[in-house]
């Protein structure tokens, strides 16, 4: 039985181009029928690690930490709007919308991987913040969304409180900032190549392709 192809996807809540870049990446998995031959890990990166509870107006936060104009703002959501209509997701911005703290979010996904559920609320939260316009630093959007993934909402939210799990979490940032990743979504192949960006299906075929053919996986 060959062994699977392990992809890491490190990558935020609060990032679009990773949910593109997924998208991408799954719709290229499926249309080369390798769903049994894939698994996939989500690895934590925030965005703005820095950013306060009551989160910062997102115009003036992209406006700020990138220098971009308000014109190239709007250009940016037009495209991410568009990128996102073509793979079947809804970025819906409005002009109130804020960027928020998605710590507490990664503690979760880290929890959600123990049942196998981390893809399901990776997407979950992603498609709350993007096309429902929910604050996901809210606990009470974090635990709507752990029930509609099936998953113990009180269990997994008592993880929020623990000072280890949270160590954990940032030592599991820690390490991939170490290995070099600067931006996201940044997309590990078998921890030996990696792809950054949401590069073109055909791109992520190839890379998918040419990993397993490569004697690594057997």
């Amino acid at each position: 039985m060959k062994e699977k192809l392990k992809i890491d996807i490190v990558s935020d809540v609060v990032c679009p181009w990773c949910t593109i870049g997924y998208k991408r990446l799954n719709k290229a998995i499926t249309e080369l029928n390798l769903q049994d031959q894939i698994e996939i890990e989500w690895q934590p990166f925030e965005l703005n690690p820095n950013m306060p509870a009551e989160g910062q107006k997102l115009q003036e936060h992209i406006l700020e930490k990138y220098g971009t104009t308000v014109e190239q703002y709007k250009a940016s959501q037009k495209a991410m709007a568009d990128a996102g209509a073509e793979l079947d997701f809804a970025f819906n911005y409005f002009d109130s919308m804020r960027m928020v703290n998605t710590f507490d979010a990664h503690i979760l996904l880290e929890y959600a991987k123990d049942f196998d559920k981390q893809t399901e609320l990776k997407m979950r939260l992603t498609t709350a913040f993007f096309s429902e316009q929910k604050d996901v630093s809210k606990h009470e959007v974090l635990k709507e969304a752990l029930l509609d993934v099936g998953l113990n909402a009180d269990e997994a939210l008592a993880k929020l409180e623990d000072a280890d799990i949270r160590n954990q979490i940032k030592s599991k940032q820690g390490y991939w900032q170490e290995m070099g990743v600067s931006s996201v979504p940044t997309i590990v192949f078998n921890r030996t190549s990696a792809v950054t960006g949401a590069q073109p299906v055909d791109v992520f075929k190839k890379v998918l392709k040419d990993m397993l053919a490569s004697p690594n996986v057997e």
